[in-house]
């Protein structure tokens, strides 16, 4: 079951996101303002075709899959960088702490921009919010640090937005708030999954010091079509 995470965008907006999906059965994405995500389900010659036809001229789309990906020439590449994906069997026990942590609404996305405009940890916009249950740790009623969850297929749950202002680095924010994130995810049923740049070797200490493990290379890159 596990290989479903090979290709989560596709089997996210196939199963538990599927309200998202404004694309096609065949070219699946998400609304603008929510993710710049794209999934087909095997990016070949006949998909790229149909890539071509559906995907809008005037957005950028994010492909993030488990293979090496050949886009079509049809398409510009803005940016591509390796990615580990790492999940999550058992999670181990992080310290309580008497930190100011909170559920995020809608009166905190102003601040969700500025921070992960800030700290870049992937894409996140104005309806981002709407993939559920980020929580943030607040001081002085300032967003510092904060986490949630992002892609939603059968069985798992992906943590993104993983961040942390860069004056309240070193404090294990991040560490802590990604734990609480993974427990929500465990209680719900599901097993949580991430994804982190390959030379982030700081982050992924974090990560495997909580329990996940790297399980595949992830191929990440950002185009779109050609004016």
């Amino acid at each position: 079951m596990i290989r479903s995470i090979d290709n989560p965008v596709w089997e996210a907006l196939g199963t538990k996101q599927q309200h998202f999906n404004q694309g096609t059965a065949w070219v699946k994405f998400f609304p603008e303002n929510v993710s710049p995500f794209i999934g087909m389900k095997n990016w070949d010659e006949a998909d790229r075709q149909e890539l071509l036809l559906q995907i809008p001229d005037n957005r950028s789309f994010s492909v993030m899959i488990a293979k090496e990906v050949q886009l079509p020439e049809e398409t510009e590449l803005i940016f591509s960088i390796p990615l580990y994906q790492m999940y999550c069997s058992a999670l181990n026990p992080v310290d309580e702490r008497e930190l100011t942590v909170r559920s995020l609404s809608d009166a905190d996305v102003p601040q969700m921009l500025e921070l992960t405009e800030l700290t870049r940890p992937g894409p996140f916009y104005s309806k981002t919010i709407t993939f559920g249950n980020y929580i943030g740790l607040f001081q002085n009623n300032r967003l510092i640090s904060m986490a949630g969850e992002r892609l939603k297929t059968n069985g798992y749950t992906e943590v993104s937005a993983i961040c942390t202002h860069p004056e309240f680095l070193g404090n294990g924010y991040a560490s802590y708030l990604t734990s609480k994130v993974a427990e929500g995810i465990f209680r719900d049923g599901s097993v949580p999954f991430l994804h982190v740049r390959t030379d982030n070797a700081a982050a992924i200490r974090v990560y495997q010091k909580l329990g996940f493990q790297i399980r595949a290379d992830v191929y990440f890159a950002v185009f779109k079509k050609r004016a």
